[in-house]
């Protein structure tokens, strides 16, 4: 009785740690993975002594088993295959021969530098090939790298995992028998990865069929039918072939996320919590396992091993991998520096080192050491300052521009052409066929599709454009455009023009769609104030001094109808003002006034009775007072239409 209760305590102990690194990571906004090993080394022989993972025997491999099983289920779960397709050619690269670069470049550096025997050199090199989902995914919510970044990166830490574990168990395999020849060790390794992916496909087309035609399956029960159908799946294909199951969990996902099952949403979060659950306990107890002395007795020949690894290996690897790629330099130079290890490298490092030592071969604990080193290197110096240099490179989702503006209308239109004129890309997307040909007569990008084809986005190119704009006349219908737009393409500004209560009404929603413009804004009486040429087009520049007057001005002709903010200019970035915008002093803002003297503004703007609106060219724009219509001498210099 008392043997079991230290078992209990150990994973009580381990699970409680690795929730509150959890949670101290999310408040300092810092990856997780940091914390986990700082508090699973310091509760191990080596800090508290207060976990003995070691105490688990053969059930710390069990636990390790189906936590790494749930994990790339999880990973293949999350993977969009359309999101892939764009970045298919590098990705395949990667895990091919990228895979292949690492292990030579790995393996050639363990055994000149830290002085690793070749075997082992490249049984190191083949743990350390993976990056893995349980860092990269909590580290790309971190940093908010652009999507086509966060999506080859996701798509090589899910896909990897598996490949490495196989070809770490193949490289085991040869160290144990030493006459294989290479014909015996490239079929061993596509038989697993094959097996693997035949068992999953099959698989994960069976859950799909189960959560379809079960009906009568609650909710909460279907997700633990799929958890029940994972760990059956790594099990059938760890019986048919051992280290086959990896693979086939993987595919699994994919396929099932393929399916578009009912229940999808709900099944990713609960995976997700499963996932969030295993990797903090897995990375607990492994780190506590871990020996401080094994580390420093590694000596510089290992620390430079891992530093080359880091700045020579995958840069080179990235480079070659996606040399006719779409990707520019910065990308490139971005995804060459981040390649985290995590915990499909620490839990086979760990297994190997009990084998190795099992069947009477030195060198398993130095191999554990050194990957564990390169962990704690690649995560606390790549992990640390992937935002710094994110940033520095501007690839950030926040500094993408251009915008997917859904409605031809004339406000859409405008909102179109001005984006346009600051040199950024602009697409319009409409399903009435005269609203687009009006949209192409004024040189705009049009799709003539609905707004909640996905297929249509990803062509407009959502996935790297900065504001998603719902601008159609029914505003129930643009709050449902940009809360899809957020599910499927997550753009970093999604605006929209709906009820003011619409949103906030369902407290379940947490799709973060901005109100554009004002709030209750009248669409359609603005759609006919610019069909009817009855508005201007105004900019004014708030400063200081001034400032708190100049917006006081501005926030009252826009209660009164008459004032309607469209743009701010801010830092040299043009954003859809949001209905909540708090303005700052520098802030430029471009607007409509309205202005019933149809005549006046038809003279204006070359005696046309078309929607085309002309631009003022303001010498000083200061010169224009806020509070009042610009005055005629301004009006006068108006020499060309919006729509240039």
């Amino acid at each position: 009785m008392e043997g079991s209760f230290e078992l209990t305590l150990q994973i009580v102990i381990a699970v409680l740690a690795g929730i509150s690194a959890q949670v101290v990571a999310e408040y300092l906004k810092v990856p997780s993975i940091v914390f986990l090993l700082l508090f699973g080394i310091m509760l191990g022989s080596d800090g508290l002594d207060l976990l003995h993972p070691h105490e688990l025997g053969v059930g710390l491999e069990v636990i390790v088993a189906l936590s790494v099983a749930v994990i790339l289920f999880e990973g293949g779960l999350n993977l969009e295959l359309r999101a892939l397709g764009r970045v298919s050619g590098s990705l395949r690269n990667l895990v091919t021969f990228g895979t292949l670069l690492t292990l030579l470049g790995g393996g050639m550096a363990a055994h000149w530098l830290a002085e690793f025997p070749w075997p082992l050199a490249f049984l190191y090199a083949s743990l350390v090939v993976v990056t893995g989902p349980t860092v990269i995914s909590p580290l790309l919510k971190y940093v908010e790298v652009d999507r086509q970044v966060a999506t080859l990166l996701e798509g090589e830490g899910v896909l990897i995992d598996p490949v490495g574990a196989i070809l770490a168990v193949v490289v085991l395999d040869t160290i144990f028998n030493s006459d294989a020849g290479a014909v015996e060790i490239v079929s061993g390794l596509l038989l697993r990865l094959g097996i693997g992916a035949i068992i999953g496909a099959v698989g994960g087309w069976l859950l799909n069929l189960i959560l379809k035609l079960g009906s009568f399956i609650s909710e909460d029960l279907k997700n633990l039918v799929v958890l029940a159908g994972v760990w059956g799946l790594f099990g059938l294909a760890q019986t048919v072939r051992s280290e086959s199951g990896l693979m086939a969990t993987v595919v699994a996902g994919i396929v099932l996320r393929a399916s578009s099952i009912p229940e999808e949403r709900l099944l990713r979060r609960f995976k997700g919590q499963l996932t969030v659950l295993g990797v903090s306990v897995l990375f607990i107890l492994l780190a506590a396992d871990l020996s401080i002395a094994s580390i420093f007795a590694l000596g510089w020949g290992s620390l430079f091993t891992v530093l080359l690894l880091m700045l020579v290996v995958r840069p080179v690897s990235v480079t070659l991998c996606t040399w006719k790629s779409g990707l520019n330099w910065r990308q490139k130079l971005f995804l060459g520096w981040v390649g985290p290890r995590g915990i499909v490298s620490a839990s086979v490092a760990s297994l190997f080192a009990i084998l190795l030592t099992q069947r009477g071969f030195n060198g398993g604990d130095s191999i554990k050491a050194l990957v564990f080193l390169t962990i704690m290197m690649t995560v606390l110096v790549q992990g640390l300052t992937a935002r710094w240099v994110a940033h520095w490179l501007k690839i950030t989702s926040s500094e993408a521009t251009g915008a997917v503006i859904i409605g031809c209308n004339p406000l859409g239109r405008l909102v179109g052409r001005l984006f346009q004129e600051q040199g950024e890309s602009v697409v319009l997307i409409d399903t009435d066929p005269e609203a687009c040909q009006k949209a192409e007569e004024e040189n705009l990008r049009v799709f003539q599709s609905s707004g909640l084809d996905p297929d249509a986005l990803e062509e407009a190119g959502i996935e790297s454009i900065g504001t998603f704009l719902a601008l159609t006349s029914n505003g129930e219908v643009n709050l449902v455009l940009g809360q899809r737009a957020i599910e499927e393409f997550q753009p970093p500004r999604v605006l929209a023009v709906f009820p003011k209560n619409s949103q906030t009404n369902n407290p379940t929603n947490k799709a973060k769609v901005n109100q554009a413009f004002i709030a209750q804004l009248p669409i359609k009486t603005w759609n006919q104030y610019l069909s009817e040429g009855q508005v201007k087009l105004g900019r004014t520049v708030l400063k200081e001094p001034g400032f708190t007057f100049q917006q006081a001005h501005l926030k009252a002709l826009i209660r009164s109808g008459e004032l309607l903010p469209l743009l701010v200019k801010r830092e040299r970035r043009l954003q859809v003002v949001k209905a909540s915008e708090e303005w700052r002093a520098g802030d430029e803002i471009i607007y409509l006034l309205h202005d019933p003297r149809p005549k006046l503004l038809k003279r204006l703007s070359g005696g046309s009775s078309s929607s085309r609106l002309a631009l003022e060219k303001l010498p000083e724009v200061e010169e224009v007072p806020i509070a009042a219509p610009v005055p005629e001498s301004t009006e006068e210099k108006v020499t060309e239409p919006v729509n240039q």
